[in-house]
């Protein structure tokens, strides 16, 4: 569905290389800190920049090959775009109807009456959870096959984060061929939602992993310098020095459990993984 292949772009102080892949049928998220390069990457793939180097596929093409009918299956949502602030809902759904093919606007009023937004109100005076609603109401009206999300749930409160997310499981359980791929810095948004996830700091991606595998094998092991000394070290991804001794984590939470029963094994959340990633040192 979406493939990246070290995708470069260079900034003055800043330089994006990444690959990543999105099959059919799956929601992949992009986690990271804010600036370490999801945004950019998401610019490259949809076109709105041009990169150094490297190549982008979407439904097999180039942003160059593609065509008006590519670009309907084609759901976007930018964290740093949207409507004019002087239209209405309203005036929207002239727009979408005519911009889209197959824009679905029974299913588009139908929900807009369930997240209660007013059709007659002006964009500029919406909430923020209810201007992103209305962002990602349009990216799923109009049968797309395919979503990019930028952080889609940033600034929201918890409801409406819910009510978010919850209209992307519906999106993919209408189509099992469908696929996302949706950024955050908000962890805790995609542990359930998302299948697999590429951690970006700094341009680069510096780990790839299933969620299920993320959340069960991976640990955080808090050791005393004494313990430390005497750890089997090949499974460890990174370690940190605390003032108790060594934070560490590893991808292979039971195998310190069964041989070493004296030492601290913590359940890794995505928080912990990403913490430790960027601040922790290779051994």
């Amino acid at each position: 569905m979406l493939s990246i292949d070290h995708l470069r772009k260079t900034y003055k102080n800043f330089t994006l290389d990444c690959s990543l892949t999105v099959p059919a049928g799956r929601i992949t998220g992009l986690i990271g800190q804010n600036g370490a390069g999801k945004s950019t990457a998401f610019k490259a793939i949809l076109g709105l920049i041009t990169p150094d180097s490297g190549e982008i596929r979407v439904f097999g093409k180039t942003p160059d090959e593609f065509t008006v009918s590519d670009k309907q299956k084609l759901g976007v949502v930018l964290s740093d775009s949207g409507f004019s602030g002087y239209l209405t809902i309203n005036d929207i759904l002239r727009i979408l109807g005519s911009m889209y093919d197959t824009f679905d606007r029974d299913f588009f009023l139908k929900k807009v009456q369930s997240f209660q937004l007013p059709q007659n109100k002006k964009i500029k005076e919406f909430s923020t959870g209810m201007k992103a609603k209305l962002k990602l109401l349009t990216a799923v009206s109009h049968d797309a096959r395919l979503l990019i999300l930028d952080e889609p749930t940033a600034g929201l409160d918890v409801i409406a984060r819910d009510e978010v997310l919850e209209l992307l499981r519906e999106f993919m359980e209408k189509d099992e061929t469908r696929s996302i791929l949706i950024s955050s810095h908000i962890s805790s948004d995609l542990e359930t939602l998302c299948d697999d996830l590429y951690m970006i700091d700094n341009g680069t991606i510096i780990l790839h992993e299933d969620t299920d595998i993320l959340l069960s094998n991976y640990a955080i092991l808090k050791t005393e310098e004494a313990q430390f000394d005497r750890l089997d070290r090949q499974y460890l991804l990174r370690c940190r020095k605390e003032n108790y001794g060594y934070s560490c984590l590893t991808a292979e939470k039971q195998y310190y459990m069964e041989n070493y029963p004296d030492i601290v094994v913590e359940k890794g959340t995505i928080d912990d993984v990403i913490s430790m990633m960027i601040r922790g040192e290779k051994l």
